[in-house]
């Protein structure tokens, strides 16, 4: 079944929402959208540094992506402004790794395929990156679920219940680096953060409990990771930008519907 390469894209897409869903709901509600940018734009730097140092693309991005989160947590709880600080962490990464990839003449790179992914080429053994890197993520999202969710409410009652909002904080960072990891053969690095923002943004329209939300965020993107993929065979579009083409087409109707069911008389 792992030969068809159809299959592994699909496996791949669908480990990937199983990890974003979750994830996005944190990031859309701590208002962190410009976080998931700078980090994968930080990792154009990873792939960089991967090609020069001749080791993996996954462990290059995954070391500047986790570097990235915990410089952006530790400057925040130090009180800097978080939108100076990922502006220039983010640019900053994005400069040096195109900088760098132009002194490797003697590699051959396909910048096109880190910038906007390339989900059909996902080998199997980038599929069992994937799996696990999600697998990892999910199952710390699920264990520190009630401690990052009152953490994310309110940090004043989350220091009271005995919780430390900056731990919090760290694990919500480092879970976004790996997933930015795990996800750049999906969607690329200019798209990770749609894939975390636009499912969860989507759910939030139906949802009425924050346990609901992540699950109709994961359902979201995983649908939106098959119509992606079912775009792509049908018109031969790129494949990661078609993938959240759906996921906005989706958002577009769920906020239409839910702006029409809040005008009915007597709501």
């Amino acid at each position: 079944m792992l030969d068809d390469f159809m299959m592994r894209a699909l496996l791949a897409g669908l480990a990937v929402a199983l990890a974003t869903g979750p994830l996005g709901c944190f990031v859309v509600w701590r208002r962190m959208a410009y976080f998931g940018d700078a980090t994968s734009h930080a990792a154009i730097l990873g792939v960089a540094l991967a090609l020069g140092f001749q080791i993996s693309i996954f462990v290059g991005t995954l070391v500047v992506a986790l570097l990235m989160a915990m410089i952006v947590s530790v400057m925040a709880g130090r009180g800097w402004a978080m939108d100076t600080t990922l502006g220039v962490l983010a640019h900053s990464a994005l400069a040096f790794g195109l900088v760098a990839v132009s002194f490797l003449p003697a590699v051959r790179v396909d910048l096109t395929a880190y910038l906007f992914g390339d989900i059909l080429a996902v080998s199997r053994m980038d599929l069992a990156i994937i799996v696990a890197g999600s697998a990892l993520v999910l199952g710390l999202i699920l264990w520190r679920w009630s401690a990052l969710l009152t953490a994310t409410l309110n940090e004043d009652l989350a220091h009271a219940s005995g919780l430390s909002p900056a731990r919090e904080r760290m694990v919500l960072t480092l879970s976004l680096a790996v997933v930015v990891a795990v996800a750049l053969k999906i969607v690329g690095a200019l798209l990770i953060a749609a894939m975390l923002i636009v499912p969860a943004a989507a759910a939030r329209n139906l949802a009425r409990t924050p346990e609901i939300m992540a699950l109709f965020a994961v359902a979201i993107g995983g649908f939106s990771v098959w119509g992606g993929l079912q775009l792509s065979l049908w018109q031969d579009t790129p494949s990661g930008p078609s993938i959240v083409v759906v996921a906005a087409l989706i958002f577009s109707l769920f906020t239409f519907a839910a702006a029409l069911v809040q005008k009915r008389p007597g709501r």
